[in-house]
């Protein structure tokens, strides 16, 4: 079967986008692998020695950033799930109501929550200088889509109508939510742990004026290298990045689609 003229235009297009939003980020790894990159890496040569300069400055901010996406992960599980769930039971306007205000934080500017944050609970004991400030911020902004995930296949499986083949043969509530509900939701669940762990870990917005000296995260520190340090360190923060992102999102999406392909068949 030959291809048209229209086949060939769209994946040139492909490509070129594809290179427009891939090329930057390739650069800045070079230029962490670069001895000096104001020379080039082919008059300069490759190492290894930047990443280690990033590991040995910015350790700490590394894993406590993994460390909040991860509580803000099982937060937004403990609280996204059973917040989806009541409201695909109870659909209606005040479920639509509430379901929209859920989303306001996603529609106000970070910076506007953050001073929110502050200005509530900046005063109380340690709570500011603590990372679980930051915690509190994250949950606050990826709960919605945690929300709106579970919501959203909830309503596609037609949730009650299933619950109550269930309740007819004698299945109680817990056993309903384990063997009927989470099942059917975990398509959802696993694209709203997809979002929630990407964005908690990309946050910057919110966390520069939430984080402190001792609770700076990967997207804070990825600007302090910027602005502070060599070109040739922050581009090797920027790969040290990639590196822990990229494999837990693989890992997130292969669930995904793995479960998606279960309900299938």
């Amino acid at each position: 079967m030959r291809r048209g003229a229209g086949f060939w235009a769209g994946l040139a297009l492909v490509v070129l986008v594809a290179l427009f939003l891939i090329g930057p980020v390739v650069l800045s790894v070079l230029a962490g692998l670069t001895r000096n990159y104001q020379r080039g890496i082919l008059e300069s040569g490759v190492t290894l020695a930047w990443i280690g300069r990033v590991l040995d400055l910015y350790a700490h901010t590394i894993w406590l950033s993994v460390g909040i996406a991860l509580a803000t992960l099982a937060a937004t599980l403990i609280l996204g799930v059973p917040v989806a769930y009541a409201l695909a039971r109870r659909p209606g306007r005040v479920a639509r109501l509430f379901e929209e205000m859920l989303v306001m934080p996603v529609a106000i500017p970070g910076i506007a929550t953050a001073l929110a944050l502050i200005l509530a609970w900046g005063a109380v004991g340690s709570f500011r200088s603590h990372w679980s400030f930051i915690l509190a911020g994250h949950v606050l902004f990826t709960l919605p889509f945690m929300v709106r995930a579970t919501l959203a296949v909830m309503l596609a499986v037609d949730l009650p109508t299933l619950e109550e083949g269930a309740r007819s043969l004698g299945a109680g509530f817990l056993v309903r939510f384990r063997t009927v509900v989470l099942p059917n939701a975990m398509p959802g669940i696993l694209a709203g742990a997809l979002m929630v762990v990407t964005l908690s870990l990309g946050e910057f917005n919110m966390t520069l004026l939430l984080h402190t000296p001792f609770t700076m995260t990967l997207p804070v520190g990825l600007a302090d290298a910027y602005a502070s340090m060599r070109l040739e360190i922050g581009s090797a923060f920027t790969l040290v990045f990639l590196v822990l992102l990229v494999p837990l999102l693989v890992a997130l999406q292969w669930a995904a689609d793995a479960t998606a392909g279960m309900r299938r068949r």
